[in-house]
């Protein structure tokens, strides 16, 4: 009898750790640098940059943690070492080829391994909506790379945003529905409204429309893709509310990624309302979408699926959770005092406060599953 073959490692196991030390360390480098209160790195002088670091930078690294799952070791290896050299690449030689080619490699690799997987697997168009969101912003990834900081399109800008708030909407749905429910069920109450398939169809429908119209280059598709922003804004808070977030005061694993999805909400109403006026949504407007909703959901996201792993219990350590309402403070800031140095320099330490707590649970716990696979054996 042939021994039983080496189980593959989690990219989670790689990627989560190195996205939580981007998000404490570099975000709030970027932001104390535009303010002026630290030397900037050459490839974090413009707002374009910090973008690029928070949507393509951090966010497409939990993507790759999350969606990859279980993978061969030297595929992970060639995936982080290509995330790696992308940031380097754009952070010390904006104007050189390494950041550009690195960051298509590896957003080329992401697409390969996680595309076909959802596109072969599910059998209802909501399901395989994860496929072209991922091609998409691996897409957008390897295109928005090659534009000079100062010069990306605002089109593009909004089509990444769009892309990451829909799979947001999809993938925290998928997380927090099932967990609600499973809550529900210890507390002896059943809860009815869970995925909610027809409203999830219309939301993702709507951002799909959104997405269409935001290349238009006449000013009425752009008011319509606002328009359709705002219904997505509604129907995803009336889902929110459907869940009956009150029921869930002792779990703080269940309260920060309902935290998340309230900026998500918030975020595309936001995004939506300047958009259906005519106007240009402003820079710090945005900030409900990248700073509160991604950087909430994807906090609660990683801890959730790395205590899962190990200890079977997202609420294992229940103290990680708190620090979610860091990442909210600092969205508050960016939204309310967008001009102040000050108020600014306290929302990137807030931020860096928040993932640097997750950096830690990570250290602490990292051999935890192994440890108990060797018990069970």
């Amino acid at each position: 009898m042939s021994p039983p073959r080496p189980r593959q490692p989690f990219a989670s196991d790689w990627f989560f750790p190195a996205a939580a030390l981007h998000a404490a360390l570099i975000l709030p480098l970027s932001v104390l640098s535009l303010l002026g209160l630290l030397p900037a790195l050459p490839g974090l002088l413009t707002p374009a940059a910090h973008a690029r670091e928070m949507l393509f930078g951090y966010g497409l690294a939990v993507v790759a943690g999350y969606l990859l799952g279980p993978q061969p070791r030297p595929l992970i290896a060639a995936l982080l070492a290509g995330w790696l050299l992308a940031r380097l690449g754009h952070l010390f030689w904006p104007d050189g080829p390494l950041g550009p080619l690195a960051s298509a490699l590896f957003a080329a690799g992401l697409a390969w391994r996680v595309v076909p997987r959802f596109l072969g697997a599910a059998k209802k168009w909501r399901n395989q909506m994860v496929a072209p969101t991922v091609a998409g912003l691996a897409l957008l990834s390897a295109v928005m790379a090659w534009f000079h900081l100062v010069q990306l399109p605002a089109n593009l800008r909004l089509a990444a945003l769009l892309l990451f708030a829909g799979l947001l909407f999809f993938m925290g749905g998928r997380i927090i529905a099932p967990a609600l429910a499973g809550h529900a069920q210890s507390q002896g109450r059943r809860l009815e409204a869970r995925v909610q398939p027809q409203l999830e169809g219309a939301v993702l429908l709507l951002l799909a429309g959104a997405l269409l119209l935001a290349f238009s280059p006449w000013p009425l598709p752009q008011r319509v893709a606002g328009g359709l922003l705002c219904a997505s804004a509604l129907l995803s808070a009336i889902r929110l509310v459907r869940w009956q977030p009150w029921h869930c005061r002792t779990r703080n694993d269940l309260l920060a990624p309902l935290l998340g999805y309230a900026w998500l909400a918030l975020g595309l109403l936001l995004l939506g309302a300047p958009l259906s006026a005519g106007h240009e949504p402003p820079t710090p407007l945005l900030h409900a979408l990248t700073v509160g909703a991604l950087g909430t959901l994807s906090f609660s996201v990683m801890a959730r699926t790395w205590l899962t792993q190990r200890f079977r219990d997202a609420n294992a350590r229940p103290w990680i959770y708190p620090f979610a309402l860091c990442i909210s403070l600092a969205a508050l800031i960016r939204l309310l005092a967008p001009a102040s140095p000050a108020a600014l320099a306290f929302a990137a330490g807030s931020w860096s406060l928040a993932f640097l707590a997750l950096a830690a649970l990570f250290w602490r716990t990292r051999g935890q599953r192994r440890a108990r696979r060797r018990e069970a054996e």
